[in-house]
């Protein structure tokens, strides 16, 4: 929801697509600290973190809840809000899978984040649809009222997530402090653990890859095609985002039901090749009929390729390692910053398709490299990363 009013109110109030960029890129600037609240969570316990985060979420909703209320909104505030909502919100993907990692045995994983998808996938499509129906309807303050009180209700819930982490490893909670490593050196433990594990560093390859060339498409960059190409308005974005959501919960429902048949990385492989080719029919389509149903097809691969990569980090890593690697791949995030950035002046210049054209072909080709070079890794049926 917040996305979605904020990325049209950002459109429509400067009629432009850079700062349009700006505002989705702010979004992922804490990916850069992303690892170290995988360091916290790794020390006093990620539902804890994801508590506090989810704390700050509803605090700065409600101070825009508060400036659309009283009329002093403007886009440089929710320029600055969204920059602050960024340093935090990049990490809450890799917090929340560490937390199911923590519940569930690995042999179930693949059934649970599927499952944890569908949550987030369904939620996206109630927020895309009823987030434009409440502005068209009642405004920005009122829909913005529905989103702080969303973002309290999760804080609330968050507390009654399983938390294993003082049950599994008892020593780490009464160990003196003077004893213990520097946060930083933690991350740097985490950082080596990764370097020198194949399979973990081509999925960060391929998790950077797919947030500089896919992502901006997928999220940023759909109001502008709303706005720009379809001549639409907020109603048809909410169908836009709503559909991507849908194409990933069904996604997300088949795992669930049919993961324990899968080659993880190899699904992962090809369900990414096809998220780009998906993203690039998309690009040429000017009716938004057939977009969304496109969409729809693109969150599909997207979440087919998406869920194998989160279990693969998870299952094939060592357990006290699991937030750093979870905040490693957030870090990944950052791609979406100078993804979203060069998409600008880009599409500013040359158009959407041409913009998109280039993404989709780099996309494609560095997929394709990714699984050359770690193939004994990646592909081979008797790979670790392979096992059903």
């Amino acid at each position: 929801m917040e996305t979605l009013i904020l990325g049209w109110y950002v459109l429509v109030e400067t009629g432009s697509v850079r700062l349009l960029t700006v505002f989705a890129s702010l979004l992922y600037i804490g990916t850069l600290l992303a690892p170290m609240f995988g360091v916290m969570g790794d020390r006093i316990g990620h539902r804890i973190v994801l508590c506090a985060m989810r704390a700050v979420y509803a605090t700065l909703a409600t101070i825009l809840m508060t400036l659309a209320f009283t009329g002093s909104l403007s886009p440089v505030l929710v320029l600055v809000i969204a920059a602050l909502m960024g340093l935090v919100r990049p990490s809450d993907i890799g917090m929340r899978a560490a937390v199911v990692g923590e519940i569930m045995p690995a042999a179930q994983l693949t059934g649970a984040m599927s499952i944890q998808r569908t949550t987030q996938d369904s939620a996206r499509i109630a927020g895309a649809l009823t987030g434009a129906g409440l502005v068209a309807t009642l405004g920005i303050g009122p829909a913005y009222l529905g989103v702080a009180s969303l973002y309290a209700m999760s804080a609330v819930l968050t507390l009654r997530a399983g938390d294993t982490r003082a049950a599994a490893r008892p020593a780490a909670v009464t160990l003196p402090v003077a004893a213990r490593a520097s946060p930083w050196h933690d991350l740097k433990q985490g950082l080596a653990y990764v370097w020198a594990t194949p399979h973990l560093l081509a999925i960060m390859c391929l998790a950077f890859l797919l947030n500089l060339t896919a992502y901006p498409q997928y999220t940023g960059l759909l109001p502008y095609v709303a706005r720009e190409i379809y001549h639409a308005n907020q109603t048809v974005l909410g169908y836009m985002v709503a559909g991507t959501a849908l194409g990933a919960l069904l996604g997300a429902i088949v795992l669930s039901r049919h993961g324990g048949a899968i080659r993880p990385a190899r699904m992962m492989l090809v369900f990414c090749a096809g998220w780009y080719a998906l993203l690039l029919a998309f690009a040429y389509t000017q009716h938004p009929a057939v977009g969304i149903l496109l969409l729809i097809l693109a969150g599909y691969a997207q979440s087919m390729g998406q869920v194998p990569m989160a279990v693969m980090l998870l299952r094939h890593s060592d357990g006290q390692f699991r937030g750093r690697i979870m905040g490693i791949r957030m870090l990944a995030l950052y791609g979406n910053v100078p993804g979203l950035l060069i998409a600008g002046p880009l599409i500013a210049r040359f158009g959407y398709p041409a913009t998109a054209t280039f993404y989709c072909t780099i996309g494609i080709a560095f997929t394709a490299l990714i699984a050359l070079r770690w193939r004994a890794h990646l592909w081979r049926l008797e790979a670790p990363a392979n096992t059903r």
